[in-house]
């Protein structure tokens, strides 16, 4: 069937005549009148009584009509979505992040952006740095949150920050009132280190090979966030990545510059066959502004 048969016929419904169904529709009355026979043609049924150029609905018309407007209920709301899509907004959005901002960054970050895309799901999905590649090469995410290196290809990669790592020491600790600390001071006392397979372990062993110093550690975690909450209970000092020193900060520790400086690279990962939409565009800016403000409270 045609949908101008239809709208013809919903037309002269609402308006009542033929001539305000015209008007409505932006046609001539002869051709709305032949939709109409078009349309009890297609049904056999009659729709309308016609009387000296007047139309009155049948009960069939009027039972028809409950079922067109429940058609077109559905039609306004395809057109809402579609408009809403075409802005941005009610899309979905997957991001695969490092635990170093997953966990405490990235759900700052949401809070800003739900105010202004309401709208819009977002899937957040927390793994290693590794793992997170894995998705970016296998087009499975739009974009995600690593520490460099990265050893894949099938995504464009994007500096998102270069702030160095930091000391946590807890309070009331010798080196809690130094102005910075560096891989000497962390030998000379209890040191959480990163795990083997972590990439801040690989740049803290060839700092520190290179530099000929030797640290021990008494605790070992592959993240930062159990590091820095070892510290808190004073099990000892460690190095941690600078969003975690400042979203998780507590009077328990004080977060000390680590000199020479080691920078702690994140960079943002697009998969290059995953298209790209207002609303991801607006979370990763809101993301950029929420890093700078982050990384001004660090410690110099």
């Amino acid at each position: 069937m045609n949908l101008s048969y239809f709208a013809a016929f919903r037309a002269v419904m609402l308006a009542g005549t033929v001539s305000g169904a015209a008007q409505i529709l932006g046609r001539s009355q002869p051709a709305v009148s032949r939709l109409l026979d078009k349309l009890e043609y297609e049904l056999g049924i009659q729709l309308f009584e016609r009387r000296k150029g007047l139309v009155t609905p049948t009960p069939q018309a009027h039972a028809l009509l409950t079922e067109i407007e429940r058609a077109y209920v559905s039609l306004d709301s395809l057109r809402t979505s579609a408009l809403q899509l075409a802005k941005g907004e009610g899309s979905r959005i997957s991001v695969a992040t490092m635990p170093a901002l997953g966990l405490d960054f990235i759900p700052h970050v949401l809070t800003q952006f739900h105010s202004d895309w309401p709208s819009t799901k977002v899937t957040l999905t927390v793994r290693t740095s590794a793992r997170v590649e894995e998705f970016a090469a296998a087009q499975q995410i739009d974009f995600g949150l690593v520490e460099m290196p990265y050893r894949r290809s099938g995504f464009k990669v994007e500096v998102f920050s270069i702030a160095p790592y930091v000391v946590a020491v807890p309070e009331g600790h010798p080196l809690a009132g130094r102005p910075s600390l560096g891989l000497e001071d962390l030998s000379r006392t209890p040191f959480i280190s990163y795990s083997s397979f972590a990439p801040g372990r690989l740049l803290f062993d060839q700092a520190s090979r290179s530099s000929g110093i030797e640290t021990d550690y008494v605790y070992e975690t592959n993240l930062s966030a159990p590091a820095y909450a070892m510290v808190k209970r004073g099990l000892g000092v460690a190095i941690i990545d600078p969003f975690t020193a400042v979203l998780q900060r507590c009077e328990k520790a004080k977060v000390i510059p680590l000199v020479p400086a080691i920078p702690f690279k994140v960079t943002l990962l697009r998969p290059e066959t995953r298209p790209t939409s207002p609303a991801m565009e607006a979370l990763i800016e809101k993301m950029r502004e929420l890093k700078d403000q982050v990384l001004s409270e660090l410690p110099v």
